[in-house]
């Protein structure tokens, strides 16, 4: 009986949603298996990165001249999770700047978008760290349209990898 009320219950709020009891079921497999490719992203992030994803916040942003990744801690208390993120973005504009692009393959699983670009233009990009108040930014910039492209399609996947929420559209 008491099946029979709840699926009663999500079909009336599937319709009431214009969905069938179908799209609505499918709707929300498709939002379960997101959240469960991104918990799996997670885990091998944190061997990768040497921190706790929970712990801290990612961001990336898309500029004119290339954009930027950032990690904040979530607790600006949090000592311990700040040097680590500080230690990580370091390593990642030193690593970055050498055309080693492991770090995110591994955290991801495959090549990001743009990788290859970006290891083959590299010398026309710039990777600059900077420290912030709760972690720290690697800024990324160039000159060149080809890499500028292959650093907004490299952005662009980690926005939707990590789901950030953050813009893809380029700030001017």
């Amino acid at each position: 009986m008491r099946a029979a009320i709840v699926g009663l219950f999500l079909t009336s709020v599937a319709m009431a949603y214009g969905q069938s009891p179908t799209e609505h079921h499918c709707s929300m497999m498709r939002q379960d298996e997101s959240k469960m490719k991104h918990d799996e992203m997670m885990k091998p992030g944190e061997l990768a990165m040497g921190f706790s994803q929970a712990k801290t916040t990612h961001h990336f942003h898309l500029s004119a001249s290339g954009g930027y990744i950032e990690v904040q801690t979530n607790d600006s208390t949090d000592a311990a999770s700040r040097d680590h993120v500080r230690h990580h973005l370091r390593e990642i504009a030193k690593s970055f700047g050498e055309g080693d692009f492991s770090s995110p393959m591994l955290t991801h699983g495959t090549v990001p978008p743009g990788v290859p670009d970006l290891q083959r233009l590299r010398s026309s990009l710039t990777f600059a760290y900077v420290e912030t108040d709760h972690g720290a930014k690697v800024l990324i910039s160039t000159t060149n349209a080809e890499a500028l492209k292959a650093v907004h399609d490299f952005l662009r996947f980690q926005i939707q990898e990590h789901k950030t929420g953050d813009s893809e559209v380029v700030e001017k």
